[in-house]
This record gives structure tokens, sequence and C-alpha cells, in this order.
């Protein structure tokens, strides 16, 4: 269990640089950040987004779930706010990043399956 964890949270922050590389206005300093980052992105995606969800719910429906991009771009945002060495410089880059976050996400747990 903890093995895995850690391996999540090595995938996570790997894919956090690549991210950094790809959307301009977020600037990650190297991996050390990147670990934390993901970390603190894991915890508050963990007890803050379910609350941010149902609050949003309203606004989720009627956008057809489309609010929800909104809701992980200001989950990332937040996360970069409370890890130094990581820059999200924007709602924008906070919007593509989280997407972009997202795309590789899915490619790696396509390619290798569930890490945890």
């Amino acid at each position: 269990m903890l093995v895995e964890l850690f391996v999540h949270l090595i995938v996570t922050a790997a894919l956090i640089l690549i991210v950094a590389n790809l959307v301009s206005g977020i600037e990650v300093e190297g991996w050390g950040s990147a670990f934390i980052g993901a970390l603190v992105l894991g915890l508050v995606n963990g007890l803050i987004r379910p609350l941010m969800v149902v609050l949003t719910l309203p606004l989720t429906v009627i956008t057809l779930g489309l609010f929800l991009f909104v809701v992980n771009a200001l989950m990332l945002w937040l996360s970069a706010s409370l890890v130094p060495g990581i820059q999200v410089r924007g709602f924008g880059a906070a919007l593509v990043g989280s997407v972009v976050l997202c795309i590789l996400n899915v490619a790696v747990t396509f390619l290798f399956g569930p890490i945890v």
C-alpha cells in the first residue's frame, strides 16, 4: 500500500513537471517541488474538491458538467499557492494546466492501468 502511494506520487510529480513544460504560466522549480505539489494536490483533491463539487452542483448540472473543469483549475491553483517552488500565473494557466494534467493522467492509466 505504501509503495503504491509512493509510486503514484512520483508519477503525479512527473506529470506536474510535464505540465509545467507544456503550459506557459505554470512553473515548477524541480522534482522536490513537484513531489510536494503532488502530495498537496492529492490532499486538496481528497479534502476540498468533494465539498466544492457538492456546493457547485447546481452550476455543474446547468453546464452539463463543464463547470468541473473550473473546480479542477481552482484545486490546481490552490495547490500551487500552497507549495513553494510552484507558480501558476492566472486562472487561464490553471485551467489549461488542469486539462492537460487530466489528459496525461488518463493516458498513464490507459497505458499502465490504475496505479492506486
